[in-house]
C-alpha cells in the first residue's frame, strides 16, 4: 500500500465514510412569578429533506474517519425557578455544537440561547425585548404585554417564536421540529409556556414538541421532556408562587453505513438499530453528560 493510500484509510483499515446527524441541547428552564416560559434546545439535523431549527434547511453530513476518539455530549436541561431560571447545556457531535435553550424571565427579560426564553412581567414592568434563538437552531422566545401582571412569554421553540403575552393569553411555547432520523417522525425542541396568576389570567400557555406548559390555578409548570431537549413550563401564582420547570435533556443521534461500528466510552446510555443499509445510534442522558466514540 502506497504512502497515501495508507494516510486516506483510518486505522480498522477503512475509508473515512459520510454520518447523518441529529444534535439536540438542552432545553432552558422556566421561570416564575408572572414567568416567561424556557426556551427549546438548538437543534441542528444534516437528514436530507429535513430541517435544523430556526427554519435552515438540513445541514451538510459529517465526514468522519476510523480510529478517531470523537466527543459526544448530551447536554442537560436548565433549571426552573421562582425568578428566573437557567440556561440549558450544549450539546456536542465531533464540531456540531448546539446551544443550550434560553431561561424564561421572571419578573424580567428571557434569556438568549438555542431558542430563546419568553419574557416575564409583573408590576407594571415595560415590554422586554424578545430574547434571541441562535441562528439556524433557534426562534426567539415571546414578549410580555408590558402591562401589569399581564401576559409573559412563551418560550421560543426550533420550528416557531414563542407566543406573545395578551392581557388574556399567557404566551405559547414556539413549536419545534420534526425527525425520522431514529425511524418515525418525532417532534423535538419545543419552547415552554408561560404562567401567570388566579387573579389575572389563570390558564397556563400551552407547549409542543416536548416543551413543557405553564402552570395553572397556582401549579408549577410542567418540565420539558427528557431527551427532546423542550423548555420548561413557567410556575403560576395563587398566594405563592409556584417554580418554573426544568428543562429537558438534548439528544444526540448517529446514522452511518453498516459496514461500519461504532465503540462508545461509556457514560451515557446509546441505543442501536439496523436497517435500509445504516446503523443508528441513540445517544441519551438524564443531565449533561460527555464520552467518546470511535468508529471501526
Amino acid at each position: 500500500m502506497s504512502g497515501i493510500h495508507a494516510m486516506l484509510l483510518g486505522s480498522a483499515g477503512k475509508p473515512p465514510f459520510t454520518a447523518n446527524f441529529l444534535v439536540i441541547a438542552g432545553g432552558g428552564g422556566a421561570g416564575s412569578a408572572f414567568g416567561g416560559g424556557g426556551g427549546g434546545g438548538g437543534y441542528r439535523c444534516s437528514v436530507s429533506g429535513e430541517s435544523s431549527g430556526g427554519g435552515a434547511s438540513a445541514e451538510t453530513p459529517l465526514t468522519l474517519s476510523t480510529g478517531i476518539a470523537y466527543t459526544v455530549t448530551v447536554g442537560g436541561g436548565g433549571s426552573g425557578s421562582t425568578g428566573s431560571g437557567t440556561n440549558g447545556s450544549n450539546s456536542v457531535l465531533s464540531t456540531i455544537t448546539s446551544t443550550g435553550g434560553g431561561y424564561g424571565g421572571g419578573s424580567g427579560a428571557g434569556n438568549s440561547g438555542g431558542s430563546g426564553g419568553g419574557a416575564g412581567t409583573y408590576g407594571g414592568a415595560p415590554t422586554f425585548a424578545a430574547a434571541a434563538g441562535t441562528a439556524n437552531q433557534g426562534y426567539a422566545g415571546g414578549q410580555n404585554t408590558g402591562s401589569a401582571n399581564y401576559g409573559p412569554g412563551g418560550g421560543g421553540g426550533a420550528g416557531g417564536v414563542g407566543g406573545t403575552g395578551t392581557t388574556t393569553v399567557n404566551g405559547a411555547g414556539g413549536t419545534g421540529v420534526s425527525s425520522s432520523i431514529t425511524g418515525s417522525s418525532i417532534g423535538r425542541a419545543g419552547g415552554g409556556g408561560a404562567a401567570g396568576g388566579t387573579v389575572f389570567i389563570n390558564t397556563g400557555g400551552t407547549a409542543s414538541d416536548g416543551g413543557g406548559a405553564g402552570g395553572t390555578g397556582g401549579a408549577a409548570g410542567t418540565p420539558g421532556d427528557t431527551n427532546k431537549g423542550g423548555g420548561g413550563g413557567a410556575g403560576s401564582y395563587n398566594g405563592t408562587w409556584a417554580s418554573g420547570a426544568n428543562g429537558g435533556s438534548g439528544i444526540v443521534v448517529i446514522k452511518i453505513p453498516d459496514s461500519y461500528s461504532a465503540t462508545f466510552s461509556g457514560g451515557v446510555t446509546q441505543t442501536s438499530s439496523s436497517g435500509g443499509g445504516f446503523k443508528t445510534f441513540t445517544i441519551t442522558a438524564t443531565s449533561t453528560t460527555s464520552e467518546t466514540v470511535t468508529f471501526s
